[in-house]
């Protein structure tokens, strides 16, 4: 049954790098926990503390579910940042992070056919 659930293809950052399909459920819930702990304004947050306020922000179901939140935080994070919803604050160190929008418009995001797959 696993197999066979949706996925969306979250994209890295990083030339040539290939990115990792992970289920659509997991997604979902690890992005609505990263807009939730992560500030529209100002300085942002560290990324370092990122992994911890998402598994503070994630249901308990959620949580033992998901396996590694710190991998799917990192994973979600970078897909973030392509799809131009967080951005790093340039010149940080280090690194922190800030949202960027409500909602992309470009067409890649996981909502569209062509990233969500079975």
């Amino acid at each position: 049954m696993a197999g066979n659930e949706p996925r969306v293809l979250c994209e890295t950052p990083t030339p040539g790098r290939s990115g990792t399909r992970i289920p659509t459920w997991k997604y979902d819930a690890v992005r609505a926990a990263i807009r939730r702990v992560v500030p529209r304004r100002g300085q942002g947050i560290e990324f370092r503390r990122l992994p911890d306020l998402v598994q503070q922000a994630l249901s308990s179901e959620d949580r033992q579910r998901l396996g590694s939140i710190a991998w799917h935080t990192v994973t979600v994070k970078l897909h973030l940042e392509v799809i131009g919803e967080i951005e790093r604050i340039p010149g940080s160190r280090p690194q922190r992070i800030r949202l960027l929008r409500e909602r992309p418009d470009d067409g890649r995001h996981p909502a569209s056919r062509a990233d969500v797959r079975r």
